[in-house]
């Protein structure tokens, strides 16, 4: 059973190596993860923590009623979070760029891709980028493509992430940002 809990440690840590959805310095810190249960099958590579999940590795926090974490042949971690029922998943993490400059999301699933640095939020999705406590972006969608990398959003209002005529709008609030030399 340590040989388990240890490899699904080690499992997590490379995951989360990739810079999942931001600060740099994260990835030189410790993975900890508490959570109900905890199964690992070695053969398919898939670790997965249930119930009350609590991930944090540095400034990264993640909860979720549910997350499956898989490897790829390449080493590529691929990791779904996944909500209790009528509940999110949720997510926080410091920016680079800042000292005080954080992002934080939260959707009934998210998916991120270590390879491609994507995070897709679907269903009730919402991404914030904070300065502080003082929100200075916020969209709200069926469903959000971010790329960590490029700092890219795509967002719709299917959780497909195809826009859907009559499936309501999408929601943005940016907030005005102050111009240098004046």
């Amino acid at each position: 059973m340590k040989r388990f809990f240890l490899m699904s440690l080690a499992l997590v840590g490379m995951f989360f190596s990739a810079g999942a959805l931001a600060e740099k310095a994260d990835t030189d810190k410790p993975t900890n993860v508490e959570a109900n249960q905890m199964s690992y099958d070695d053969l398919k590579q898939i670790n997965t923590f249930i119930g009350n999940v609590v991930l944090t590795r540095g400034t990264l926090l993640m909860k979720a009623d549910k997350v499956v974490v898989t490897t790829d042949p390449s080493g590529y971690q691929f990791a779904t979070l996944y909500g209790a029922p009528g509940a999110v998943a949720t997510f926080r993490q410091k920016r680079d760029g800042g000292p005080n400059l954080w992002m934080e999301g939260q959707a009934e699933r998210i998916e991120y891709d270590t390879k491609t640095e994507i995070a897709k939020l679907f269903s009730h999705a919402k991404l914030k980028r904070l300065d502080g406590s003082k929100t200075t972006d916020e969209v709200e969608g069926e469903f959000i493509s971010y790329n960590s990398g490029s700092e890219f959003f795509n967002v719709t209002n299917s959780a497909s992430g195809a826009s859907t005529p009559g499936n309501g709008r999408i929601r943005v609030t940016i907030q005005p940002r102050t111009v240098k030399g004046q």
